[in-house]
């Protein structure tokens, strides 16, 4: 779930300014460390920010739907529905659980709503960011 393309260009350059600021301030040999010191920050954040995956392993019945490091068995599942963008802030508003597994990313629009049947798990549902939400759906429906 890569965040998108122009903060990519916005982190670079806000690091190149600030470099380039510094550059001048300090003219001569040590001009680039700025450079080499600014420049691979943005890129860590944005990777870091990137690193949420969301994949089903495995079949129907012996499979799970692994979000970044959460796991949930596909057996315990009763229902999965899309959350539309415009339904996203209602879903993440008033209606939400406080019990809830929510796996949210600002930059993707559309959520999977995944209703849990586990009597032995509080968590009655998870939430979870997906720019192919028919896709998971289908996947997890039983």
């Amino acid at each position: 779930m890569w965040v998108p393309l122009w903060w990519w260009a916005a982190g670079l350059a806000v690091a190149g300014l600030l470099a380039a600021e510094v550059h001048m301030g300090n003219p001569g040999l040590l001009a680039w460390l700025p450079y080499v010191l600014l420049l691979p920050f943005p890129v860590w954040v944005l990777m870091w920010l990137s690193r949420l995956r969301v994949e089903v392993v495995g079949g129907v019945g012996r499979g799970e739907l692994r979000v970044g490091r959460a796991k949930l068995p596909l057996d315990v599942i009763s229902r999965v529905a899309v959350v539309p963008a415009t339904a996203k802030s209602a879903a993440l508003g008033r209606q939400l659980d406080p019990a809830a597994f929510v796996q949210h990313r600002t930059w993707i629009k559309t959520m999977v709503l995944i209703v849990l049947d586990d009597p032995e798990d509080p968590t009655p549902y998870w939430l979870v960011s997906t720019r192919r939400p028919a896709e998971l759906a289908a996947l997890l429906t039983p």
